[in-house]
């Protein structure tokens, strides 16, 4: 099966598309392997796959529909799983115009290529934000309120909109996945995971929005793979659904992990909430159970102790 990824160098594209190779896909991985983080990063994601003869990179951005069209042309992918997106619900509120021209025009340019060459079906990644500022948990995808509190949750949610008015047009099967906190091996430096790792063991202070009390449900990374390669198989209409673990951490307990794992404590500076954060998230999952036989495995305990061994490794850390 040819499998177009978009987003495919990221943080979850890149694990994505080493499992779909795995199971013997092909895949074409699209990335414009954008500043928003030093793009060596992305480099070095792909280093696994990069010479496999299943994988061919194109080095183009979604926002550019010549160039989309000419990539659907050529490689007639079967499946598309759209994770590229400008990212953050912080840097969204920053720089509000440059998410809509990236998760809005670039996820209209991939519909219409998805309706221009027929592909079979089309996954979408959204987002736990899209929830908006709710404490009525867990979400349930029947109990959608709209009302986003951040840019990038609207554009998300404007996502899934442009999902379903092609799928009523044209009939194109899409399934769109609400994703809850990723975090894992090769997790994004400005997320708060990976920024805590790394004060704990750089000797710097830790910096926490809020008073530690709120909570998110943290996923790990192989999950969520898991639940977008059952999304590939699944026959569907237009379906939504959460993926997560269904279990809410503190921010105080995720650092107190941290900091169990990275075997050192660190200066921890408390600041005032921030615009667009909410105050928790937990995904009901009876959904994605039922439909996509998912089943989260790794619990948040086991997943920072993978995570921080990730990083030892990866900035080459002894202890």
């Amino acid at each position: 099966m040819n499998i177009l990824v978009t987003g495919g160098a990221g943080f979850i594209g890149s694990h994505l598309v080493e499992r779909c190779i795995a199971e013997g896909h092909r895949v074409i991985c699209v990335d414009n392997f954008d500043t928003f983080y030093d793009p060596k990063i992305k480099e070095k994601n792909l280093s696994n796959v990069i010479n496999h003869d299943m994988f061919t990179l194109y080095r183009d951005d979604i926002r550019d529909a010549k160039r989309m069209d000419t990539i659907f042309s050529n490689t007639k992918p079967d499946i598309v799983i759209h994770l590229a997106a400008r990212a953050g619900v912080r840097p969204s509120i920053k720089d509000p115009l440059i998410y809509e021209d990236v998760n809005l025009k670039g996820t209209m340019n991939i519909l219409e290529c998805v309706r221009k060459y027929k592909v079979k079906k089309m996954i979408f990644s959204s987002s736990s934000s899209v929830y908006g500022s709710r404490t009525n948990i867990p979400f349930k995808e029947d109990e959608f309120a709209q009302k986003p509190i951040s840019p990038y949750a609207a554009t998300k949610m404007a996502g899934e909109m442009l999902c379903y008015t092609y799928h009523h047009l044209y009939q194109i099967p899409i399934i769109c996945l609400r994703l809850f906190t990723v975090y894992g091996p090769r997790q994004r430096p400005e997320m708060a995971i990976h920024k805590f790792t790394r004060a704990l063991l750089s000797n710097e202070e830790i910096t926490l929005y809020g008073d530690g009390a709120s909570a998110r449900d943290y996923t790990f990374v192989s999950d969520i793979v898991s639940g977008i390669v059952a999304s590939i198989e699944v026959e569907c209409n237009y379906e939504i659904m959460n993926l997560g673990d269904s279990e809410t951490v503190k921010l105080s307990t995720l650092i107190e992990l941290i900091q169990k794992n990275c075997g050192c404590n660190g200066k921890i500076t408390y600041l005032g909430n921030q615009p667009g954060d909410v105050p928790v998230t937990c995904a009901s999952i009876e959904c994605a159970t039922k439909v996509l036989k998912y089943k989260p495995k790794v619990n948040i305990a086991e997943g920072i102790e993978k995570f921080v061994q990730w990083y030892k490794s990866e900035f080459d850390i002894n202890g």
